[in-house]
């Protein structure tokens, strides 16, 4: 039984072999997913009623309202501007993790790649080095050096074990509820009367959702952390 990450075709450029592997039409089918939504609430927003919302557009502000109050209760009021990243990366995370249901088994969910984890760890990475200088400047460089400049390596160590522990922790959870399943099915059938119906709904609903609510709240409370001036 193999769990690796599978080559549907490729090509040479350069003299360098480029493989296009599922984890890439995956990863584009959920952005064609993300996109065709994006076209669709640009197209009615211009019908939006604010006197009178009602249907989608009810759905569409409820969706941005809360997740507004989430930002700002993980981070705060200042980082309100980030909130469009990370609805972003929210919604793609949580439509890979339950990507499970929708392929069926056909092809392997974008976050069961570490690559794909660790590219939006290193984003949330990259966004707590700006944060942090922006809001801190040079005491944010400082603040490497302490309690004395002999601590640099160890607090260089630390700072880059965040998205490492960030995205191991998401590809991790969601490879390891893959390949149960995929056991899973290895079983005959009579003893599986039922039982795939409740683990889909744990690994790939329930568990994918708190693995997204997860990988963000983290993401968020670090950014907030480097940037606090008290």
């Amino acid at each position: 039984m193999d769990f690796g990450i599978k080559s549907l075709w490729g090509f040479t450029v350069g003299g360098v072999d480029v493989w296009f592997t599922q984890t890439h039409l995956s990863t584009w089918i959920i952005m064609g997913i993300l996109i065709a939504f994006a076209v669709v609430v640009r197209i009615k927003l211009k019908k939006f009623d604010e006197r009178k919302p009602k249907g989608f557009q009810n759905v569409v502000e409820l969706m941005v309202e809360m997740f507004d109050g989430f930002v700002k209760s993980s981070a705060g009021e200042k980082f309100r501007g980030i909130g469009s990243w990370f609805f972003m990366v929210f919604a793609f995370i949580l439509i890979s993790n339950i990507s499970g249901l929708i392929f069926l088994g056909t092809l392997r969910p974008p976050t069961a790649d570490w690559s794909v984890t660790f590219a939006l760890a290193m984003s949330t990475f990259v966004i707590i080095q700006i944060m942090g200088i922006k809001h801190r400047k040079g005491n944010y460089l400082k603040s490497f050096l302490e309690p004395v400049v002999f601590f640099l390596p160890i607090n260089l160590i630390g700072e880059l074990a965040r998205p490492v522990s960030l995205s191991f922790r998401l590809f991790g959870n969601v490879l390891g509820g893959m390949i149960l399943i995929t056991l899973l099915y290895q079983l005959p059938a009579y003893i599986l009367v039922g039982i795939p119906t409740v683990l889909h709904a744990y690994f790939d609903l329930i568990a994918g959702l708190l693995q997204t609510y997860i990988f963000c709240v983290l993401s968020l409370s670090f950014i907030g952390e480097a940037a606090a001036t008290e």
